[in-house]
């Protein structure tokens, strides 16, 4: 089909034409010292994107899944306690690797469409009166349902009930698109993917530990090898890897921490919300309604739409890409058939927001769905116009 691909599902995002530029670079000597400087070159910069001074950065060739993995095996031991806030697909999918770890798990199932509450959060946490939770783990931003958790919250909750366990958070399809501070919000463990906000394509996975989560790592007991960050940081120090890393993804996450910088975060989150609000507009103009039950809960990286009554989420998608080149997100876990969801993430602008828009309008009466054509992208236009950059 002529023309690109309109890639709007929430990751992997489409690759800057720099990253495509940084990671075509030959291959070097992964035990040399234009190596090693890469690498003391990338993780001090890495710590500007978490917001930390006092916590430590760590790179493994993987996925979000990965160094998701990581952050337990290195924290806990066997059968130790963890609390999971499930809100959606990714976080319940984190409560399942928790279990198959063996550590137990204690789901606060809410309803998929909000975010994990201070309330919620301290009166689970305050309960716990033998101190018998190790860790509590939460999503910043649930890319199934396109809502995000406010992280002061939860931090607000520990601080209240006055409870020791390490915060964990999943911010895969946050860092780097949505504010996030380590240091001032009090988390223990972040951990992110290469593919979404990072510009990249995937094959990255980050953490960044405080020193909490370094002193519980002296004493866990649960098996570990290919993720063992005490390996890594020994390595790290020197500017190597303790086994064979991803030389090419290294060169990519370089130019994309420049990308970053050049533009500025509170720049590149401001961008995030406007777009994700011009979104949220066109979703409202067509009459339909979104997953997220709070708006200021709703995502500024992906929002997820509830199709309207007669039309399959499924059909729609399908249609969308055979039809238009549209590539959408499909709704997940018992959200099957019946969201669609938008991303508005990574190196994205207006014009490409609005061509996003003007084909799933398409896509909805080509389905019969009564759409006034131009109504959304109407929407977000006038919204743009009258919140420039």
């Amino acid at each position: 089909m002529a023309g690109r691909l309109f890639l709007q599902i929430p990751g992997p995002t489409n690759l800057p034409d720099r990253v495509v530029r940084a990671i075509s670079q030959p291959i070097i000597n992964h035990r040399g010292a234009e190596f090693a400087k890469l690498v003391k070159g990338l993780l001090p910069r890495l710590k500007g994107v978490f917001r930390t001074e006092r916590g430590t950065p760590l790179i493994f060739p993987s996925s979000g899944t990965g160094v998701s993995e990581a952050a337990l095996v290195n924290t806990l031991s066997p059968g130790d306690k963890v609390l999971c806030f499930t809100i959606g697909n990714f976080s319940v999918a984190y409560a399942k690797l928790a279990r198959n770890l063996g550590f137990q798990v204690e789901e606060v199932a809410l309803p998929w469409g909000s975010g994990v509450s201070e309330e919620q959060a301290y009166e689970r946490l305050a309960a716990d009166r033998d101190r018998g939770i190790k860790a509590v783990f939460t999503i910043q931003n649930e890319t199934s349902t396109g809502v995000m958790t406010d992280l002061r919250a939860v931090r607000r909750a520990l601080d209240r009930a006055d409870h020791p366990a390490l915060l964990v958070v999943d911010t895969v399809s946050g860092l780097g698109s949505i504010d996030f501070r380590m240091d001032e919000w009090g988390v223990d463990i972040a951990v992110t993917g290469s593919q979404k906000g990072l510009l990249l394509p995937p094959g990255l996975g980050m953490l960044c530990v405080s020193e909490k989560a370094l002193v519980a790592s002296q004493s866990a007991k649960s098996p570990r090898h290919y993720f063992d960050w005490a390996a890594m940081l020994e390595n790290n120090r020197k500017g190597f890897f303790p086994y064979t890393p991803a030389t090419t993804l290294l060169f990519g996450l370089d130019e994309s921490l420049k990308m970053l910088a050049e533009e500025g975060l509170p720049n590149v989150f401001a961008r995030h919300a406007r777009l994700a609000e011009g979104v949220r507009k066109a979703v409202a103009a067509w009459g339909l309604k979104l997953v997220a039950h709070k708006p200021e809960e709703a995502s500024n990286t992906i929002t997820a739409v509830v199709t309207p009554q007669g039309v399959d989420a499924d059909a729609l998608i399908a249609l969308a890409e055979a039809r238009f080149n549209l590539a959408l997100g499909n709704g997940l876990g018992p959200l099957s058939g019946k969201v669609f969801r938008i991303g508005h993430l990574g190196q994205l602008n207006e014009l490409e927001v609005l061509a996003t828009l003007g084909g799933v309008e398409m896509a909805l009466r080509q389905l019969k769905h009564p759409v006034p054509l131009g109504s959304g992208v109407a929407a977000a236009q006038g919204w743009f116009l009258e919140n420039g950059r």
